[in-house]
């Protein structure tokens, strides 16, 4: 790369265009589009003709062994170094995973939940102290606090700073100049460095803040510094002025008058804070879904993921999890490999070919998924569940933020756990007042990672 960059002034996108044809060229043939134009450029740059082909030449015998074998050793270090960081430093490592998602096959909530497992802190996303990215707090204790940022808010409007600065050095190639628009994490900071928030008015007011950022907000849980609980903050939010208020209520920018014996609202149960979380910022510290189906699946014998362990072997079970990962290898002779997880950990799942064919629909469209079969673990404790039946339970999600989110309770109107974000009522004309907010509208958990 840095070669077709340096001496053909191939753009980092070309470059990287070669790098990946370079990993496939023997099965697909695509690094033959490159060498024209990568010798040309080269000539026209002032190199021999000769010189410029030889180059490539080189390029294309790496391509055929050098790049597999580099690509090993790079990936054996990489896991020397990832497992170094993670066992010393797994908080650090945890903010790192998270500012780089998405990548891997892991979502946020397992990294979160991995890095709680090893003693690490982890604090809700805050107006008070969160920024953009996530961030590291320093605390008492052997590992630093990681803060969650705004950016694992679904929807807060915030900039990369790496995609920021690319955009940057490709204007400047390009003889313009880039200018960085303020996202709306920059506004919070902002005024935040004016002086603490003491109420919800007030941080809008400072902020300048969209209606739909300040919704947002609140429905992941944002305002907790200024004794604000999502349900609060949502009402509050709904009583604030809109983006553009007509002449008349232009004077509302100044601060709203009291709400009249305003009753108390009532505490969210936690099986709703739970569910909110995960349509929100696709994780929660405040408990795991399978938490609230625990004692159904108990009556039904059907066990917990821990129970898929060495001292179990050849036991038959029935477990039920959230479906993490789905694997299908070209190596591996049609055998899918799932990963299950539930509040008390993971299970892995092995699915032959013949009841993958039998169960095909299950296995690549649940996100909650019974297994029957049983437990197969090798001497050194490498422990799988062998699937024979497979049964999709997403409906029971879907009954758990029925139940969560569907309660009656005495709230003003609109004051619903998860707000709608599109505020123009013309868009919703032909749907019914509460129905674009249905359980079974939004997601309840973020999807699965598959890889084939």
């Amino acid at each position: 790369m840095r070669i077709a960059i340096e001496a053909a002034h191939f753009t980092p996108e070309e470059a990287n265009g070669l790098r990946r044809a370079m990993a496939t060229f023997r099965n697909v043939g695509t690094i033959g589009k490159f060498e024209d134009k990568m010798i040309s450029k080269m000539i026209a740059r002032g190199y021999a003709p000769e010189f410029a082909k030889n180059c490539f030449e080189q390029i294309k015998g790496f391509g055929s062994y050098g790049f597999p074998e580099s690509h090993a050793a790079s990936f054996a270090q990489l896991v020397y170094i990832s497992s170094w960081l993670k066992y010393h430093h797994p908080d650090a490592f945890c903010c790192g995973l998270l500012n780089s998602q998405p990548m891997g096959f892991y979502a946020p909530a397992q990294i979160v939940s991995d890095a709680r497992k090893n003693e690490v802190e982890v604090r809700d996303i805050d107006v008070s102290y969160s920024f953009a990215q996530n961030t590291l707090e320093n605390t008492d204790k052997k590992y630093c606090a990681v803060r969650l940022g705004f950016r694992q808010i679904d929807g807060f409007h915030w900039l990369d700073p790496d995609e920021e600065e690319l955009k940057r050095q490709q204007a400047k190639r390009q003889g313009k100049v880039y200018v960085t628009q303020k996202d709306w994490a920059d506004l919070i900071i902002d005024a935040r460095n004016s002086g603490p928030f003491t109420s919800l008015e007030d941080f809008a007011r400072d902020t300048k803040l969209p209606k739909r950022a300040l919704i947002l907000l609140a429905d992941a849980d944002a305002f907790r510094s200024l004794g604000l609980d999502r349900r609060e903050a949502l009402w509050q939010v709904r009583r604030l002025p809109d983006d553009v208020p007509l002449p008349l209520f232009e004077a509302a920018t100044a601060r709203e008058q009291p709400d009249e014996h305003a009753k108390p609202l009532p505490v969210m149960p936690r099986a709703e804070q739970v569910v909110a979380d995960y349509q929100t910022i696709r994780l929660s510290l405040k408990g795991h879904p399978m938490e609230f189906l625990r004692e159904m699946f108990t009556r039904e014998r059907v066990v917990a993921c821990k129970e898929i362990s060495h001292e179990n072997e050849r036991r038959r079970v029935r477990c039920a999890g959230v479906v993490l990962v789905r694997q299908r290898p070209g190596s591996a002779s049609g055998v899918v490999f799932m990963t299950l997880e539930d509040e008390t950990g993971i299970a892995n799942v092995v699915v032959w070919p013949k009841i993958m064919e039998q169960y095909r629909k299950e296995v690549m469209g649940a996100r909650l998924i019974e297994v029957q079969g049983y437990i197969q673990s090798s001497p050194e404790k490498v422990t799988h569940l062998i699937a024979q039946r497979m049964i999709d339970r997403s409906h029971d999600l879907v009954g758990l933020a029925n139940d969560a989110l569907s309660r009656k309770h005495p709230l003003p109107a609109g004051a619903t756990v998860v707000e709608p974000l599109n505020d123009d009522p013309r868009a919703l004309a032909d749907m019914p007042a509460q129905k674009h907010r249905h359980p079974r509208n939004v997601r309840i958990l973020p999807p699965s990672r598959d890889f084939h």
